[in-house]
């Protein structure tokens, strides 16, 4: 699919991958609608630099745990653009509970892990893959992550969500074709996110060096395989790993 003059909404928009996320469709000619969940002012500079450029592009606050949030973001993303062409699924929750510590892994921090990464993709697809299949065409793209392929990561509500993620793509790559594509790109430790801010520094240190290469996995590598998955026309259910060689799928 052509990238240019398309609508692409970006939850999780505010955080380092999700900016550059950003960045890179509208350099592409992309439309952007920047998903933030609680910063306005935080989301407002990315925005105003992408309007500098020449770029549409708006600021929508939601929570993609929420439905009604859900819906209030589909409808004024329709209102300024008229369409939705492109969604991505950044939009994530994790917080450091050690695998063994199941005391600590109390229900509710469970319950908001998986509404935020796994029911809130779902909730966006749901509402926005119907939309994609009137207008003849449209690509999804989750952000999921190597701890839904090994048990680690931050915690196990986390790898349970991630795992979900995944075959959540597979599952609405056949609900939505052959309009819609539907992938997922997982990446591995990833340095300067709020994601990896989360995790305890020796799980960091341990995750760099179970690499091949011996370090993170490079944020502008995620952003080149969400770009091939927009431009696909053959590619869907898929989930392509980025870890610098430490989980094969």
């Amino acid at each position: 699919m052509e990238i240019k003059g398309c609508v692409a909404v970006v939850t999780g928009g505010t955080g380092a991958l999700g900016r550059l996320i950003c960045r890179a469709l509208a350099q592409n000619g992309a439309n952007v609608a920047l998903v933030y969940q609680s910063s306005a002012t935080i989301a407002k500079e990315p925005v105003e630099d992408l309007q500098k450029e020449g770029i549409r592009a708006i600021a929508i606050q939601a929570d993609v745990s929420i439905q009604g949030d859900v819906n209030r973001l589909v409808e004024t993303a329709l209102q300024e653009f008229g369409r939705i062409d492109i969604l991505i699924n950044d939009a994530a929750y994790n917080t450091w509970v050690a695998f063994p510590d199941l005391e600590a892994l109390t229900l509710e921090i469970w319950q908001k892990i998986l509404q935020t990464n796994t029911t809130g993709p779902y909730m966006l697809m749901r509402a926005i893959g119907p939309i994609m299949k009137k207008q003849g065409r449209g690509r999804i793209v989750n952000i999921g992550s190597i701890a839904g392929f090994q048990p680690a990561g931050s915690s196990i509500a986390y790898a349970v969500s991630k795992a979900a993620l995944t075959h959540l793509t597979r599952c609405m790559a056949v609900a939505l074709a052959p309009e819609v594509l539907v992938n997922c790109v997982a990446p591995g430790f990833l340095e300067g996110t709020r994601m990896s801010s989360n995790l305890a520094p020796p799980y960091v240190e341990k995750a760099k060096k179970a690499a091949l290469i011996g370090k993170a996995a490079e944020k502008e590598d995620v952003v080149e395989q969400i770009l091939t998955f927009l431009r696909t026309e053959s590619t869907t259910g898929q989930t392509v790993i980025i870890d610098g060689g430490r989980v094969f799928h």
